[in-house]
């Protein structure tokens, strides 16, 4: 504990991806003028994760670090130090005990792993894929389980690359659970424009040497497999800690990020939080919850009282398209198309009551925008008006007219 010692008041943010660097960013921008400890697992500096599966993948990056001048800010940071538990005062690492006044809990979420698959790459970190990057090359047999985001965005630059790929979905359509099957069946169609050979509606049940056994009984040749099923709150440390942990392992908060521990707070893909917007509380794994989180539990640590709820966003980039999606729609919700699957560029609106919960824009930056003002705004639309894809949604307004 000496490195932290010669401070009255020390903030100790444990995780060092996004979240946690914003976190201590703010923390220092904001007044903070005590100690700042950022504890990472990771032997590297904090960097930008989306970039992995697209620019580091594809050759374009080495690296995605985060350009945050630490020790200019007096930031301690602390990498390649792994958070093995919690006391109250006291943040155990297996490099030692860090004494804390006050702290931040962002230690992100993990891969899941699928069992039979202990032969399959996972994409995480950036030696992750670093070391997939080394292996893409034409003609390799590359199986991907798991038609969501990231499986997407690994088959686009594998395809890229020359590999040979086939992506197996057990869900009726890719994003399933994510997206309602008429939406993710439209994206079905990408697959085969890109050479990728998509199969849903069958799960795997083992990663042989040489292929990938499926649980129809059939067998994939596969000279590398991907496993990319969803990922869960890492937060098996905090066992025992007094921090409550919902049904998936996600952090449970207060509107403010606190968790039930006094001084204690959390941030970023391991955390649950009460949307008042929703109607629900919310588990975000995306770039820009990590981003808004981390600055608001630094606010909140300094002392501010303004509830945490924006709306989440995230993109994706796959098969020579942007793909994003604000907002959460839920069971329920009317689904509205602005315009076809077949057409070069489409959009996906949800209306909850009138108003849009959700929307889903493919190259569409323009309806994103402005689907994402009438979410915050909680604004009605005219249902007509909204599922018309030449008319702009700022125009949609119920009352308005095209």
């Amino acid at each position: 504990m000496a490195e932290l010692s010669g401070t009255d008041q020390v903030v100790v943010v444990v995780g060092a991806g996004l979240a946690g660097a914003q976190c201590a960013l703010k923390l220092r921008q904001g007044g903070w003028r005590g100690r700042i400890a950022l504890v990472g697992e990771e032997p590297h500096a904090p960097y930008d994760r989306p970039p992995l599966s697209k620019d580091v993948l594809r050759g374009k990056a080495d690296a995605t670090t985060l350009d945050i001048d630490y020790e200019g800010l007096g930031i301690e940071l602390l990498a390649g130090r792994r958070a093995t538990g919690l006391t109250p005062g006291v943040l155990h690492t297996d490099g030692g005990d860090l004494r804390y006044d006050s702290l931040v809990i962002a230690t992100g979420a993990v891969p899941r792993v699928l069992p039979g698959a202990e032969r399959a790459h996972l994409l995480h970190t950036l030696d992750d894929a670093l070391a997939l990057r080394a292996l893409l090359r034409p003609g390799l047999r590359l199986v991907l389980v798991g038609a969501g985001w990231i499986g997407a965005e690994v088959a686009t630059a594998a395809r890229q690359a020359g590999c040979e790929v086939t992506v197996v979905e057990a869900g009726p359509a890719p994003v399933p659970g994510a997206l309602p099957t008429e939406v993710g069946a439209a994206m079905a169609a990408w697959y085969a424009e890109a050479g990728v050979d998509l199969r849903c509606g069958v799960g795997v049940a083992a990663v042989e040497p040489g292929a990938v056994l499926l649980a129809d009984g059939s067998h994939l040749p596969a000279d590398e497999v991907v496993v990319g099923v969803g990922a869960r709150p890492a937060t098996g440390w905090l066992a025992g800690s007094g921090v409550e942990l919902d049904a998936a392992g996600a952090v449970v908060v207060d509107g403010r990020l606190r968790t039930g521990l006094p001084g204690v707070f959390a941030a970023g893909d391991c955390v649950s939080y009460p949307s008042a917007r929703s109607g629900a509380r919310l588990a975000v794994q995306h770039w820009d919850h990590a981003l808004q989180s981390g600055g608001a539990a630094a606010l909140a640590v300094l002392g501010a009282d303004a509830p945490y709820d924006p709306v989440p966003y995230f993109w994706s980039e796959q098969f020579g398209r942007m793909v994003q999606y604000a907002g959460r729609h839920a069971e329920g919700d009317e689904l509205l198309w602005r315009g076809s699957p077949r057409d070069a560029a489409w959009s996906v609106l949800w209306l909850r009551d009138g108003v849009p919960s959700a929307l889903l824009a493919v190259d569409r930056p323009r309806d994103l925008t402005q689907g994402r003002k009438l979410i915050e705004r909680g604004a009605a639309v005219d249902p007509a008006l909204a599922a018309d894809p030449s008319v702009a949604l700022k125009a949609a307004l119920r009352g308005a007219t095209a």
